[in-house]
């Protein structure tokens, strides 16, 4: 079976090249079940490749030839090898948290090859404690990073004792099934958009208003879709292939107390850990600029009414170039900018219907998309500095057949010219930080760490948590 690439899959795939693999991943953790015995890891890796029938997801594959017109389809695999995408690895001693993640991190670096479909998972043991770890690699252009998130989440349980969930690869009963992922909502709005002739009138007439609006509040140095104000940093270079990956949580409460103190949310004292760590990381290395540093974030909201809102309230999707306020000293004065420039934002974009958000949005990281899609690296210059998101998980504790996850960290995409990418997930009440970034760019990459942790002392100091 063959069907068509949708644009945007189709233009991660054709941005991608040795130097910035395409692909997000996940690091699950698992602690075995009660009595599980020295064999467990082997018997869920033998779990994960027992599976009936496989998704059609995960049986796809990119295809371009003289039969296609040179277009990029997908085709489904007709030597689709299930051992060949899940694979069985072990830790070298001490088996340390340090030691998976440089195996990750490891992991993180190799494409993935297009004649076979475009994801990958491999079951790990070897740590000291016991724990079972658990990688997967998806390409963007098959699923972004919330859809891999909420696949992973459709096959676990709350129910300790349940032993009937499948790999996340694998069919489920009828009984049981959950949907297909789905697309990522600005793609679903345009497409909605471009086959609703009245809204797309609609909409596109007010395009050139918001427009104008988004440049001048990015001419002005005002939060928008838009920054033409970002400093240049060691980020912000070319890169190579080689990933390091760092990962650590921190209690929600923490968190929230902090934002209580501070009128603040959660999301903002999460770009605050992250300013001030960046901030430190910087000036350790003796690379940190006299301007503030532009965080790019995604952030959902409540668009205004209109002929393509989407039926369940129109729900959007944009970006916010947020000012990180690195130039500040005190971690308060530093939060309270980044509440400010989240709050202009979000206002600049509530104001907007959702093909607007989607096209501002777009125009704002079209610098940095861009020049890997043309090759133009060191022409364009860099709209903002890194990427930082943060996407909810779930509250609960939750199992695979019995085994109960611990922690879950992201993993992302860092490109040229954007050479860290920090992603934030929430889970049973810790909010767990995966930091990706280019092993030779970003040196010491997990010093960042112990930064995270030292803001959220000093915010608590700062804001009387």
């Amino acid at each position: 079976m063959v069907t068509p690439i949708d644009p945007t899959s189709a233009a991660f795939l054709l941005a991608e090249n040795r130097s910035q693999p395409m692909h997000v991943g996940g690091l699950q953790l698992f602690e075995n079940p009660e009595g599980a015995g020295r064999g467990y890891t082997r018997r869920m890796y033998e779990a994960m490749t027992d599976v009936a029938e496989v998704r059609p997801l995960f049986l796809k594959h990119p295809h371009r030839s003289l039969s296609t017109a040179g277009q990029l389809v997908w085709r489904e695999d007709e030597q689709f090898d299930l051992e060949h995408h899940v694979r069985h690895s072990a830790l070298p001693k001490p088996g340390r948290i340090r030691e998976l993640l440089n195996l990750c991190g490891r992991l993180h670096s190799t494409r993935l090859a297009w004649e076979r479909p475009l994801w990958e998972s491999t079951v790990i043991e070897g740590l000291r404690d016991g724990r079972v770890a658990l990688y997967t690699k998806t390409h963007h252009a098959l699923l972004d990073g919330i859809s891999a998130m909420r696949l992973m989440q459709s096959v676990l349980s709350t129910d300790p004792d349940q032993r009937d969930m499948p790999a996340p690869w694998g069919v489920r009963p009828e009984h049981s099934r959950t949907p297909e992922p789905a697309a990522d909502v600005p793609a679903d709005l345009f497409r909605h958009a471009l086959s609703t002739g009245l809204g797309l009138t609609a909409e596109a007439a007010g395009l050139p208003a918001a427009l104008i609006r988004t440049l001048n509040a990015g001419v002005r140095n005002e939060t928008s879709a838009v920054s033409f104000h970002a400093p240049r940093t060691i980020f912000n270079e070319r890169i190579t292939g080689s990933r390091r990956f760092a990962a650590q949580d921190w209690p929600i409460e923490r968190l929230r107390a902090i934002g209580k103190a501070s009128g603040a949310t959660i999301n903002d004292v999460v770009l605050a850990m992250c300013s001030g760590a960046v901030r430190q990381y910087l000036l350790e290395l003796g690379e940190l600029p006299q301007a503030p540093l532009v965080a790019m974030v995604p952030v959902g909201l409540n668009a205004k009414q209109s002929h393509v809102a989407s039926a369940d309230g129109g729900n959007a999707v944009g970006a916010v170039m947020c000012r990180l306020g690195t130039d500040l000293d005190d971690p308060a004065a530093r939060l309270a900018t980044i509440q400010q420039s989240m709050s202009d934002g979000k206002v600049a974009l509530s104001s907007m219907t959702p093909l607007q958000i989607v096209a501002m949005s777009a125009l704002g990281q079209a610098p940095a998309i861009l020049p890997p899609l043309l090759r133009l690296q060191g022409i364009v210059r860099s709209p903002y500095n890194l990427i930082i998101s943060n996407v909810p998980g779930p509250r609960t504790t939750h199992y695979w057949n019995g085994a109960k996850m611990v922690g879950t960290y992201p993993l992302s995409i860092p490109i040229n010219g954007m050479a860290l990418n920090i992603t934030c997930t929430s889970y049973d009440g810790k909010m767990g930080f995966g930091l990706t970034g280019c092993r030779r760019t970003v040196p010491h990459l997990q010093r960042l760490l112990i930064h995270l942790d030292a803001e959220v002392s000093a915010l608590e100091k700062a804001v009387g948590a």
